[in-house]
């Protein structure tokens, strides 16, 4: 796989691939944190190691869950004795560098396990991570860490840690992480949208900005290849389901192939049973090999047969059932070296209807024009943003109401570790001016 690297990312891969450097790679929606990442799975040197915090995001990058690569349990960890048989310590032992990818969705007391494992493992208890490079992908203005639902639990983090939030692990602290902040943004080209979404990424939007961008998403939606961002899976079903009843003819469902260790369908990256007409309007999951669509592509389902033809920009292709591999790193003990063994495969079209999708679904996708519906109001911190940054233009942006003060609006404890981090920043130039 080949990919352009600007010379902002070329930078820090050469960070990541030429230093033994902690590093925590971050930057706004669409400042391209993943092709980097893929660049960096395809082109390391390292014995490199992608685990992400949920089993969607591991699959999105061809990693494992962190869960399932340290062999951790699940729910608060805390002080509690770190069980590591021998695969797991000879496996370790292997790793240069670990990559974390959403690290925003870690708790510090995972980031804190994940230390404690590879200093047990390696033997090296008073290095942070056991000496090996870790670098963390993410941005904590997108994407949250859930609290636990048990009340001892919440009580526990709230005892030993400032907030749940990784930057506020005990690890963070001593590690003495470089931090590098994308800058240059790819997803949008338009000056005025780009200033209006950094307002709502900060929480810092006026007025004029919030009757501005009011004004642009108040027009009447189109109908024809215009997708919605909604806050609630229920918004999403009811929506899908409406518009797939709307179209003649009679549904076809295709069913998936699920083989080996899967899991269960919370985390299946496409529907079990995908259900089409002739008409339906669809989102592709996956980036074509040929180039022919990427991940997030919208199209119209023109005809089914064997196979599945889409029609995209008047252009139609017909699509295959593909395989989602899960995978999960080994040890070979005659090379010395890891290896990435497939555990289990997902068979389906990556294909999903696409009336509406959740913004957090739409996460890292990137849309021509949608309309947002936020529902009664924004629940999290950065959904507003995350909705917004997925589409390219200002001329892209319909609202199903007006954005009001109270959907916009970032976690006190994110603002805190920005503003740590900008003065860092300044302190670290000032030296070397």
């Amino acid at each position: 796989m080949t990919l352009e690297l600007t010379p902002e990312q070329q930078g820090v891969f050469d960070a990541i691939e030429h230093t033994r450097e902690h590093l925590f790679v971050t930057g706004r929606a669409g400042t391209g944190k993943s092709t980097l990442l893929n660049h960096l799975s395809w082109h390391t040197g390292k014995q490199l190691v992608i685990c992400a915090p949920t089993g969607v995001a591991a699959l999105n990058v061809g990693g494992q869950t962190i869960h399932s690569l340290f062999k951790l349990p699940i729910g608060i960890i805390g002080n509690q004795p770190i069980e590591q048989n021998r695969e797991v310590k000879k496996l370790l032992n292997t790793i240069d560098t670990l990559v974390i990818d959403e690290i925003s969705m870690v708790s510090a007391d995972l980031l804190d396990a994940i230390d404690r494992s590879l200093r047990q493992a390696r033997q090296r208890k008073a290095e942070a991570f056991g000496g090996v490079q870790v670098v963390m992908f993410g941005d904590p203005f997108q994407l949250a860490p859930v609290p636990p639902s048990d009340p001892q639990e919440r009580a526990w983090m709230k005892d030993n840690y400032r907030s749940m939030w990784f930057f506020d692990a005990h690890v963070w602290r001593e590690a003495e992480l470089r931090i590098h902040t994308l800058r240059e943004i790819h997803r949008q080209h338009d000056d005025e949208f780009r200033s209006l979404l950094t307002a709502v990424r900060y929480g810092k939007v006026t007025e004029p900005m919030a009757n501005r961008l009011n004004e642009v998403g108040a027009r009447p939606a189109p109908h024809d290849g215009i997708i919605t961002l909604a806050s609630k899976n229920a918004t999403v079903s009811r929506i899908n389901a409406r518009e797939l009843d709307r179209l003649p003819g009679r549904s076809m469902t295709a069913a998936a192939e699920v083989m080996g260790d899967f899991g269960n369908a919370r985390t299946f990256p496409a529907d079990e049973e995908l259900e089409l007409k002739v008409g339906a309007q669809v989102m592709f999951l996956r980036n074509d090999t040929d180039n022919r669509w990427v991940n997030g592509s919208v199209g119209v389902v023109s005809r089914i047969d064997k196979t599945v033809h889409v029609e995209i920009d008047d252009e139609e292709f017909e699509v295959e059932p593909i395989a989602w591999e899960k995978l999960k790193y080994e040890y070979d003990p005659v090379t010395k070296e890891l290896t990435r063994e497939v555990v289990g495969e997902f068979h389906q079209f990556p294909l999903r209807l696409a009336w509406a999708v959740t913004i957090h679904k739409s996460q890292g996708k990137t849309y021509d024009r949608a309309v947002v519906d936020l529902g009664a109001r924004a629940f999290s911190p950065g959904q507003t943003y995350v909705a917004l940054s997925r589409i390219r233009s200002l001329e892209g942006l319909y609202l199903s109401r007006p954005l009001q003060p109270r959907d916009i609006f970032v976690d006190e404890d994110v603002m805190r570790f920005m503003h740590e981090v900008a003065e860092a920043q300044r302190a670290a130039a000032a030296l070397q001016s």
